[in-house]
This record gives C-alpha cells, structure tokens and sequence, in this order.
C-alpha cells in the first residue's frame, strides 16, 4: 500500500488538470468550474488567479508563458506569471465548455469538451497546431477527459468518461488514427463503479489514469493489464500527474462533487503518492 498525503487544505471546489514544469517552478492546476489557475509553492501556499467563467486546464508554452484552456477556446500568456493576452476560439456551440486536454509530441494542443449539462454525444475534441488553426478530431463525445501519449509518442491513450473505457490510438504524422479500446471497466450488466478521469503516463509507459467517484487511481499497463490500484480518502478523484524534482511524486487533483458543505473532509485538496518509476517531461504547446 502506498502512502497517501493530503498535501494541501481543500483548496478547489472542482480540482483538475495537474501539471508539473520546471518553466513555472513546480505544480499548477485549475480550479475548473470557479475558472481560477492555482500555482502550488514550495512553502505549501496556493496562489490563484482567475481567468474567467472556466479554467479547463494548463501547458506551458514552448517559447515561454503557458496556454490555458477557458469556456471557449484557449487563451495564451507570454509570461509564466503573467495574464494571459491573446484567445482563440475553439468552439462557441451552445452550451458547451472546454474541459481536459493536453500539448502532443509535436508541439500540437488537443482540446477536449463537455456540455454544461453532459449531454450525450454533445461534445468533441479537437487539435489546435502551432499556427493556432483549429480542426476538429473526433465528434459524438460526452465528457472529453483524460489525453496522454506514451514514451515513443507513437500511441496515445483518451478517456470519454461516460464510456467506461480506456481508449488507444495510433499516433501518424501527428494525427490519432485507428481508435480501438484498451481497457473497458463496465461490468457484465453495464455498470461502473465511477468514471475514468485525468491521465498521466510514466517513463516506462504505464498509464495512471483518475477514477471519479471511486476515490481511486488505477496504474495500466500499456497492453490494458491492470497493475495498481491506489485509494484516496476522498471519492471524487478527478486527475493526476507525475512531478517533483525527480518526477516520482504522483499529484492528485480532487473535487467536491457537487456536494458543498456535505462533501467528504479533504474533498477539494491536493494529494501525493510517492511512486518509483518516474513520470516525462511536460510537453509544452508550440503555439
């Protein structure tokens, strides 16, 4: 059993969208529904900055500053500790936000979405390039989540949370090709027990991958063998990423639930799991 240590006060209403880099000088995250960007300190302290309506999730940016994604697109920032100065639209469809997303090996940013109220089927994800041209990727999605790629960048792994699955794709010349399913947690009878969520994958390729309302991380193999399950005191984990000076500390981003003042305690707090293998260097987004 690993050790589990709330590193944080419940800091977040809906925590998501951990990402560690050396640019910004450790850990930021989002509090996603409260459209706030946190930024973990060395001394323990949250420093926060609103963005607007929606703060989805974060990159840096391979020239300096970062990217993040709001409710409708994205918007970018020349400084690391500055406000963000320029946007782009990804998409205005009627109620519709950005949701999770993440940079790719080519310096491309995939950008998922949801519908406010998780219609089916509603939303999409898209591929935003270094010249900022939006193209849609895949469309019939429900709750566009978690988005990683292995080690080589030749294959990527992608959570449509509703679906219980665990999806692989072939990375060619940049683009996802050849969806199929790596691992599906449905029982006989169609049930979950909660929905896979934020992913990350380590230097030798395995997946950790959120499981909401589970209060649990599940550790993959990359042909789908199950490795690892590492539980939370909280139910509703939400995302996770591997950081720190040796990039052994796996951080984990957890939220209320919806629940408020009845959510379980430390509900809305950042955790960490020391872990052995270490996570990759972020990949910044080109644009």
């Amino acid at each position: 059993m690993r050790t589990v240590e709330q590193i944080t006060a419940a800091v977040t209403d809906h925590g998501e969208g951990p990402v560690w880099s050396p640019a910004w000088g450790g850990l930021r995250f989002v509090d996603m529904l409260a459209g706030d960007l946190l930024a973990l300190r060395p001394d323990g302290a949250v420093e926060r900055r609103q963005v607007g309506r929606v703060a989805a999730f974060v990159r840096p940016r391979a020239h300096g500053g970062y990217v993040v994604a709001t409710e409708h697109g994205i918007e970018l920032a020349d400084d690391v500790d500055g406000a963000p100065a320029r946007a782009v639209e990804v998409t205005h469809a009627p109620g519709i936000r950005m949701n999770e997303g993440t940079a790719a090996p080519d310096g491309s940013l995939y950008v998922g979405t949801s519908a406010w109220d998780q219609t089916p089927g509603a939303a999409a994800l898209y591929r935003v390039g270094a010249d900022l041209a939006v193209e849609p990727v895949l469309d019939g999605i429900t709750i566009s989540n978690g988005l990683g790629f292995s080690p080589d960048g030749a294959s990527a792994y992608y959570v449509d949370s509703p679906t219980g699955r665990l999806d692989l794709f072939d990375v060619v010349d940049g683009r996802l090709v050849d969806r199929r399913v790596l691992v599906d947690r449905r029982g006989a009878d169609g049930a979950l027990d909660g929905e896979l969520d934020g992913l990350v994958v380590d230097a030798q390729g395995t997946i950790w991958v959120a499981v909401y309302g589970a209060a649990t991380v599940l550790r993959y193999a990359p042909d789908g063998t199950l490795l690892e399950r590492v539980v939370l005191p909280v139910p509703h984990v939400t995302a996770c990423t591997l950081g720190g000076p040796d990039l052994t500390d796996l951080f984990v981003t957890t939220s209320r639930g919806g629940l408020g003042a009845d959510a379980a305690p430390g509900a809305g707090a950042l955790f960490r799991v020391e872990v052995d293998v270490p996570g990759l260097p972020v990949l910044p987004f080109a644009g």
